[in-house]
C-alpha cells in the first residue's frame, strides 16, 4: 500500500491551481507564523532570552574590566577593540541555541504534531531560524547600547553600524546551517551543546575578536587570518570604529556563501529524513 506524506503545501488545498509563486508566499506566512510562535513565548518564559542578554553582557564586563587593563592597557581602550569582537562571538554562539532548540522539539515530538498540518516542509525549519535571528538582533543592539554606557563610541556613522549588524547577521544565519546539521544528527540537545562548545570555544578564542593577532605565536598567526571570525570581527570594527572593512566583509560574505552551499542543502535534508 502506498503512503502519501500528510505534510502538504497549504496552498494546494486552498488553490489548486495556484503557481508556484502564491505557494511561495504561503509558504513564506507559515514560516513566520512559526517564528512567531517562537517569540512569543519569550512573553510567557522571558529565561528564554537569558542567553541573548544575561551571557553577553557578562561577557562584556569581565573581558572589559577583568581583562582590559591586561591586555588593551585600559578597560576603555581595550573596550573600543573588544566590542566587534563580542558582537561577533555571541551571534556565533547564539547558534547553539537554534541547534538545541530544533533538537528538542524534535525529542518532544513537535514536528510530529506539525505533520497533520498543511503547511510547507520547510516552515518548522526556517521559522526557527528566523526567531532566533530576531533574537539575535535584539542582542546586538542591547550590547552596543551597554558598551555605550560603558564609554564605547561609534567612530564611523549609523549607516556604519547598520552594515556591521547585517553583515553579522547575515554570517550567524550562514554558520548556524552547520549548527543546525548537527542538533539534526545529534542524538539528544545536550549532544548538540558540547558538540558546539567543542567547536566554537577554539574557534573564537583563535581569532582577534579578543586579542590582536600580532600578539600570538608566529604558527597560531597564519590561521588567525584566515579565521572567519577574524574576518567579520575586524569587518564590524571597521565599520563600527575604524579601519579597513571593504575588505574583511567581502572575504567574511565568502565564508558565509561556502558554509551555506555546504551545509544548509545537508541539514534542509537531514531535517526531512527526521521530519
Amino acid at each position: 500500500m502506498s503512503t502519501e506524506n500528510p505534510v502538504v503545501d497549504i496552498t494546494v488545498l486552498d488553490n489548486p491551481g495556484g503557481g508556484a509563486g502564491v505557494r511561495a508566499l504561503a509558504a513564506l506566512r507559515q514560516t513566520f507564523s512559526l517564528s512567531w510562535r517562537t517569540l512569543v513565548q519569550v512573553k510567557h518564559n522571558p529565561a528564554e532570552l537569558i542567553d541573548f542578554s544575561v551571557q553577553p553582557v557578562m561577557f562584556l564586563l569581565l573581558f572589559t574590566y577583568v581583562f582590559g587593563g591586561a591586555i588593551g592597557g585600559s578597560p576603555h581602550a581595550y573596550l573600543l577593540f573588544a566590542l566587534p569582537g563580542i558582537i561577533v562571538q555571541n551571534s556565533l554562539f547564539t547558534t547553539l541555541n537554534t541547534a538545541t532548540g530544533l533538537s528538542t522539539d524534535l525529542e518532544k515530538g513537535f514536528f510530529d504534531r506539525l505533520r497533520s498540518l498543511p503547511i510547507a516542509r520547510f516552515a518548522p525549519l526556517a521559522g526557527r531560524i528566523v526567531a532566533d535571528l530576531a533574537k539575535q538582533a535584539w542582542a546586538l543592539v542591547m550590547l552596543l547600547a551597554i558598551g555605550a554606557v560603558l564609554g564605547f563610541r561609534i567612530g564611523t556613522s549609523p549607516l556604519g553600524v547598520l552594515a556591521a549588524f547585517g553583515l553579522v547577521l547575515v554570517c550567524t544565519l550562514a554558520f548556524s546551517w552547520a549548527l543546525v546539521l548537527v542538533g539534526m544528527l545529534a542524538a539528544s540537545p545536550e549532544k548538540v551543546q558540547i558538540f558546539g562548545f567543542v567547536v566554537l570555544f577554539p574557534v573564537s578564542f583563535t581569532s582577534d575578536a579578543f586579542v590582536r593577532t600580532a600578539s600570538m605565536p608566529g604558527w597560531l598567526q597564519a590561521w588567525s587570518k584566515a579565521n572567519p571570525v577574524s574576518l567579520i570581527a575586524d569587518a564590524v570594527r571597521g565599520l563600527m570604529v575604524s579601519g579597513p572593512a571593504a575588505r574583511p566583509a567581502v572575504e567574511s560574505l565568502l565564508w558565509a556563501a561556502a558554509f551555506t552551499a555546504v551545509f544548509a542543502p545537508l541539514a534542509v535534508r537531514a531535517f526531512r529524513r527526521r521530519t
